[in-house]
């Protein structure tokens, strides 16, 4: 019998009372391992509204006893790395090792959010006027949602709960119906760790339950990450009803190769960051540019041996590189996008679209597929294909290559690999990109400094983790304040000023 899973609300599972359900695939098999409750309007009302009484005490406590349960939440996830890993990995489909990087990733930004006592510090000016001091304090929004993505299961909804609920909020994660198994997990844990009941909830579902939290007036801020049509819809809903909002989008990411560069190091830097986790990554190296003429040739010649040697397995074989894709949809997808880039003219260098896996022939596995000669006006280098592809754009000069990714919708991540300090000082400086790697080929910043990308790539002031994350589940409170000597002073009629 499939397993059915259940919602988790006010420290409780809860069982889905919609009626509707989502399978949830064992992507190495192809087969349903159990069915995800979606959600109704009502439920995830319900939710809010716990979530909305939890949330006062949880505020009124001081931020130390919050850091200290952040503290034993960390302790416990790396008590539970290799289980939480194996589960991630049976929904998702990516490595074990991958998934203990995916999980890892989002204990950095706890970590970040033991901080939480300096953190809120505000600021204190000592005399602004005869008498008169100015402070000023940074205080919790009240209830805060998550909407999150497949591809990061563990690191993308710590990312955001971790500094929300430090900072004072009550969190509703509304994850993939995909991979959900492990931010249920994920909450059970902040329990254990003493989380009051009612900060961290788990409300599974589609469109209706995603709704039900952009038009909830008790719901004061929302954070997204997925593709860029739908972070643009939850911008626009969640901001016209009033709410703050942070949404990542889709991502079409660039590596520039220098006619200097170590093709080694880069051939080996494009192999893993192009199909790592089946390339399902929003930082992702889907776009290789070698620079000047020579260039491609002395890197093909470098990358196409690493990826003919890409092992290709189940998420549980430690020396597979890469496991399947999601879902079948997922994989058909990208297959879709291999045809349709032959037939805009690129040629198929390496074609991964009819890898087969012996034992695993119903499983959603893909090999790596490798384009050459693609260029800017292909919808196979316009459009995220989010699957084991690298298409390579030759570029005649590095002005040439610099804007490639400066005029690209998107703008998520980019990296430069040379050796040559002035031309890579030069590209990040002037790059349109938000994150950029010099020699790094996914630059995703440290937890303590912020993560977002540029144009569709991100909508919002404000960037995931770090300082942003701190200002985005906060608001700022200004008081001005004078204690009376016992002067009497008449009526003023004038707006006051510090002279």
């Amino acid at each position: 019998m499939t397993k059915e899973l259940s919602h988790y609300v006010g420290g409780k599972h809860i069982a889905g009372q919609s009626g509707r359900f989502a399978d949830v695939f064992d992507p190495n098999t192809g087969s349903v391992q159990s069915r995800v409750p979606l959600a109704s309007k009502a439920e995830v009302e319900a939710a809010i509204a716990n979530a909305e009484v939890a949330q006062v005490e949880w505020a009124a406590q001081n931020p130390q006893r919050r850091a200290r349960v952040m503290m034993e939440f960390l302790r416990l996830v790396q008590r539970d790395m290799e289980p939480l890993a194996r589960l991630l990995s049976s929904e998702h489909g990516k490595t074990v090792a991958d998934s203990k990087g995916d999980i890892q990733r989002g204990l950095e930004v706890v970590e970040f959010a033991v901080g939480i006592p300096h953190l809120l510090k505000g600021e204190y000016s000592d005399q602004a006027g005869r008498g008169i001091d100015v402070y000023s304090m940074r205080q919790p929004l009240g209830v805060v949602a998550g909407i999150t993505p497949f591809n990061f299961p563990a690191m993308i909804p710590l990312w955001k709960a971790a500094p929300a609920i430090a900072c004072g909020n009550a969190f509703i994660l509304k994850p993939s119906e995909r991979d959900p198994s492990v931010p249920l997990r994920l909450a059970e844990l902040f329990l254990e760790a003493g989380l009051p009941a009612g900060i961290f909830n788990v409300v599974n579902g589609d469109k209706e339950a995603v709704d039900a939290l952009l038009t909830d007036p008790r719901v004061m801020a929302i954070g997204f990450v997925g593709s860029s049509t739908i972070a643009e819809y939850i911008y626009s809903t969640a901001a016209a009803h009033g709410k703050r909002v942070q949404c990542f989008g889709g991502a079409k990411n660039h590596m520039v190769v220098m006619p200097d560069a170590d093709m080694d190091q880069a051939a080996d830097a494009l192999t893993g960051a192009a199909y790592g986790s089946a390339g399902e990554r929003c930082m992702a190296i889907s776009v290789a540019v070698p620079v000047g003429k020579g260039t491609t040739e002395a890197l093909l010649d470098k990358l196409i041996p690493r990826i003919r040697q890409l092992k290709v397995g189940p998420s549980n074989d430690p020396d597979a590189d890469f496991g399947p894709l999601i879902t079948s949809a997922a994989a058909g997808r990208v297959r879709d996008y291999i045809d349709l880039g032959v037939k805009e003219g690129a040629s198929l260098v390496l074609d991964g679209r009819d890898f087969k896996l012996q034992g695993y022939e119903s499983g959603f596995f893909m090999g790596g597929s490798l384009f050459d000669h693609v260029t800017p006006n292909m919808r196979i280098y316009k459009e995220e294909i989010f699957g084991p592809v690298l298409s390579i754009v030759r570029a005649p000069n590095y002005e040439a290559a610099l804007h490639l990714p400066s005029a690209h919708e998107y703008g998520n991540g980019v990296a430069i690999f040379t050796r040559d300090g002035d031309a890579a000082r030069d590209f990040a400086q002037r790059v349109k990109v938000g994150m950029v790697g010099v020699n790094v080929p996914i630059p995703v910043p440290i937890a303590y400094h912020t993560f977002g990308g540029w144009k569709r790539s991100g909508f919002g002031d404000l960037n995931q983790h770090g300082p942003d994350s701190i200002r985005f589940y906060t608001r700022t409170k200004t008081v001005t304040s004078r204690w009376p000597s016992g002067i009497k002073e008449g009526a003023s009629f004038v707006i006051p000023t510090m002279s």
